[in-house]
C-alpha cells in the first residue's frame, strides 16, 4: 500500500509577480526550489494564505537569488502580488519508506529569503 505524504513545502513565501499572459505555472527562485527539493515541472499545490484559495499548477525555475514567486497563466487570477502563499509538493511512499520519513520544510522571510529549514512541524497545542 502507498501513502501520499507531504514531500516538501515552501512556507509563507510572498508572491512577487502574477502574470496572466505568461505560459502557465509558478516560477520559483531556483535556490528555494533546490532547498525544498521541488523539481522543475513537478506538480505543486499553492495555498494562498491571504485569500484562502488553493490551486494546483507546476513549478518552473526562476532566477536564483531573485526571490521570485511568479504565479502565471490562469492561476494568476488566484494570487496577487504581495499575497502570502504556501507551496507544497506531495509524493507516494511505500510503508517501508515511511520508517524514517521527514519532509523538507523551507520557511521564508518577507523578502523570500530563507528564514530557516526543518523536517518536522511542532506539535500544535491547545
Amino acid at each position: 500500500m502507498q501513502t501520499t505524504m507531504l514531500k516538501c513545502k515552501i512556507h509563507r513565501a510572498r508572491v512577487t509577480h502574477a502574470e496572466v499572459h505568461y505560459e502557465g505555472s509558478c516560477a520559483i527562485d531556483g535556490n528555494l526550489l533546490d532547498l525544498a527539493g521541488i523539481l522543475e515541472y513537478e506538480q505543486i499545490q499553492i495555498y494562498n494564505v491571504t485569500s484562502g484559495t488553493r490551486f494546483t499548477t507546476y513549478a518552473i525555475r526562476g532566477e536564483e537569488g531573485s526571490g521570485i514567486i511568479s504565479v502565471n497563466g490562469a492561476a494568476a487570477h488566484r494570487a496577487d502580488v504581495g499575497d502570502i502563499v504556501i507551496i507544497a509538493a506531495y509524493a507516494n511512499y511505500e510503508a517501508r519508506e515511511l520508517i524514517n520519513f521527514k519532509p523538507q520544510l523551507v520557511y521564508c522571510n518577507a523578502d523570500n529569503t530563507v528564514s530557516h529549514t526543518a523536517n518536522i512541524i511542532p506539535v500544535q497545542v491547545a
